[in-house]
């Protein structure tokens, strides 16, 4: 071959790999953002990146566009490993037109994705696009919506990770919607379907671009975003942790690791953490903390409807899906965004196989006509749908209080819990000591010389009665009472048992959930 084949071959990879050179480069780096090679250098394990689609150009010649060619066309392709497992990945690339979506770089996010789905190996999209490019028009709206479609047949194969790292706006907010989890940098992501501009036109509403769609509104607001960091550093790490408690595909089982931790060990402060006052509050994090592998647990949306805890941890080394009332935030009670947040998090660990593990202290479901009028009827039974349909291991502690409704919705035997422990601590009822003393005592309490003595007597004979779980022990509800500083040996030994569970739901197309 000659050398001067050899040498243009060098010179059109050095020019691709200048994006849309270096002045682009740099003021991409004064925004305080990493360009698109940069991010995947700091993605994937080092040398691992093997890029596709370096040399495509776009082919449209309207508004002066054929004066105008880069070479991979404004997002960076390729398949490499995170931890030494196999992803496929784009990162598009803002010094080339923005960032923005033409067919030709569409068709390159499209290829690398029907390669996931062949191989059975997760996606990650790093987003940072201006949105679609208008001189291709309707061309580029069929883009998106080529992927729209991919990202679609794709949910619950592979796993699909988006990270927004720049501006993301009308119709490409639909894709990162639709994958598995969405990660946001602090003052320098934006996610919205209409901008400032266009809010303030339509409904007259001065909004800035952080209060309309950035990352602490998603993290905090609506729930868009599943994790928000303060640089983009530290989200690129975020996503590699995230992928090592994660399997390839929804074939395969969660990698297992070597655990550091004694699988027999026992922790006698957890005897005293739930309070002998039982409206007083403590942090189900510290409970989480003390019993999985290291005290290592990665939460999903923490700020986020933080009256329930989601989040990945290890057992033995095993990965799980842990969820759990947060008594020290409204109690722990149910409401909508709360039902929300768990159902979609027990549903991605169902479609991927990871363990459930739930540790229950919920009041109930949190009453009100904001809440009724917004749907908590529907929204609650999308956690409860979330539940009943899973076929993964099913674990749950209930700690403290496990009251009405929410003792069926927060994984309880009824609904196919695998194994179920209480703690002595545990209270089983349909609801509260005063609520229900109120109902049943009503008469006795009307004609009683002093109420409030009567009210509290009855209150300590109900109490007496369900403040305990050996009821619902004596009923087979529940397996096992436990003392709580022997919680982590009972539930390594429970996942054990249940590691080749099989379970299956009615040959169907798909259900028909409550949305």
């Amino acid at each position: 071959m000659s050398k001067d084949r050899i040498k243009s071959l060098k010179d059109l990879r050095s020019k691709g790999l200048l994006g849309g050179g270096q002045s682009r480069i740099d003021e991409q780096h004064k925004k305080g953002k990493l360009t698109a090679r940069e991010r995947i250098d700091l993605l994937l394990d080092s040398g691992s990146f093997e890029e596709i689609g370096m040399l495509v150009q776009h082919r449209s010649s309207d508004f002066g566009l054929d004066r105008q060619k880069f070479l991979g066309d404004g997002v960076v392709t390729g398949r490499g490993r995170i931890g030494g497992r196999d992803v496929v990945v784009f990162s598009q690339d803002f010094t080339i037109f923005g960032g923005s979506l033409s067919e030709a770089h569409a068709e390159k996010i499209c290829k690398i994705m029907d390669l996931a789905l062949k191989l059975g190996v997760p996606v990650v999209g790093l987003n940072d696009s201006g949105g679609a490019r208008i001189q291709e028009g309707v061309v580029s709206l069929g883009g998106y919506a080529d992927i729209f479609l991919r990202n679609t047949l794709a949910s619950g194969v592979v796993p699909q990770i988006s990270a927004v790292l720049g501006p993301c706006a009308g119709g490409a907010v639909y894709s990162p919607a639709i994958t598995d989890f969405v990660f946001m940098v602090k003052t320098t992501s934006y996610m919205f379907v209409t901008g400032p501009n266009v809010v303030k036109t339509v409904t007259h509403e001065d909004v800035t671009f952080e209060e309309l769609g950035g990352a602490m509104t998603h993290a905090t607001k609506s729930g868009v975003a599943h994790f928000a960091y303060d640089s983009e550093v530290e989200l690129l790490q975020g996503i590699r942790k995230l992928v090592s408690f994660l399997p390839p595909n929804n074939i395969d089982d969660p990698p297992r690791s070597q655990p550091g931790d004694d699988p027999n060990r026992m922790d006698e402060s957890l005897d005293s953490i739930v309070p002998e006052n039982p409206n007083k509050p403590y942090d189900m994090k510290d409970v989480i903390r003390r019993i999985v592998d290291t005290g290592d647990f990665f939460e999903v949306q923490e700020l986020y409807a933080q009256n329930l805890i989601v989040g990945f941890a290890r057992l033995d080394g095993y990965p799980i899906g842990i969820v759990a009332n947060q008594p020290s935030v409204l109690a722990g009670v149910l409401d909508i965004d709360a039902s929300l947040k768990g159902a979609r998090f027990v549903r991605f660990c169902d479609a991927f196989n990871v363990p459930l593990l739930v540790f229950e202290d919920v009041p109930g479901f949190l009453p009100g006509t904001d809440q009724e009028w917004r749907g908590i009827i529907k929204h609650g039974a999308k956690l409860l749908y979330a539940f009943c349909e899973a076929t993964v291991p099913r674990v749950t502690v209930i700690t403290r209080k496990a009251y009405g409704g929410a003792y069926d919705v927060m994984n309880s035997k009824h609904i196919r819990g695998d194994v179920n422990f209480a703690w002595p601590s545990a209270e089983i009822a349909v609801m509260g000591p005063k609520g229900a003393v109120e109902i049943i005592f009503r008469k006795e309490i009307e004609q009683a010389a002093d109420k409030e003595q009567a009210i509290e007597q009855k209150v300590n004979e109900y109490r007496e009665k369900f403040a305990n779980p050996y009821i619902a022990a004596e009923r087979g509800y529940i397996d096992e009472v436990i003392l709580p500083s022997e919680t982590r040996p009972k539930l390594i030994s429970a996942l054990r048992f249940l590691e080749n569970k099989v379970d299956s739901n009615p040959k169907k197309k798909h259900g028909n959930i409550p949305l």
